[in-house]
């Protein structure tokens, strides 16, 4: 019983502290100093959420920028890579059907981006590089009458730069790219 009751006492005052008030003090400082990024980094559009800047959003129309493959047919809840070895015939052939789909939408491509055929890590990875972006422009062009120049100038305006000027790639948000291309047909 010496024992017992100590036990049972620390374990309430740890379920406490790390159950209720660890939660509440981390969720408070979050909503305070980062609230768009604590509520998900959602994007509105007449106060109506379209999405989030963080996860890819599926897009069909060739009048709009494609966002890279996901494996997880852009469910947030089903996050997975192809788990495939980049030699596995299986890979390649698929990788061979995605280039054979691609130059048949976009028939002026010449050079291929790698992001453009390939999935990111969890399916969701919401970013182009620039130059996939930038390879999309003869078909959107073609699909919406707007100048190529003009495309490649709301691209330019798009892209990010590396975090901290030294972490990762330069990239271009998809969805917040398409928000600013439908803006420009409207």
């Amino acid at each position: 019983m010496k024992t017992i009751l100590p036990a049972i006492r620390l374990s309430v005052v740890l379920m406490l502290i790390c159950g209720i008030v660890y939660p509440m003090v981390t969720t408070a400082a979050a909503q305070l100093l980062f609230p768009a990024e604590a509520n998900g980094s959602l994007i509105t559009q007449n106060e109506k959420v379209i999405g989030s800047s963080l996860l890819a959003q599926e897009v069909k129309s060739p009048a709009m920028f494609q966002p890279r493959a996901s494996n997880a047919s852009y469910d947030p809840t089903a996050s997975a890579g192809s788990n495939r070895a980049v030699a596995s015939e299986e890979y390649v052939g698929e990788m061979k059907d995605k280039i054979a789909q691609l130059r048949q939408e976009n028939p002026a491509l010449q050079q291929i981006p790698a992001d453009l055929v390939t999935g990111s890590g969890s399916g969701l990875d919401p970013d182009l590089s620039p130059e996939a972006a930038k390879a999309q422009i003869p078909r959107i062009s073609q699909a919406t009458g707007l100048r190529e120049q003009q495309l490649v100038e709301l691209v330019e305006a798009h892209v990010q730069g590396r975090q901290l000027g030294i972490f990762g790639e330069p990239r271009v948000n998809v969805t917040a790219l398409n928000l600013a291309l439908t803006a420009e047909l409207n």
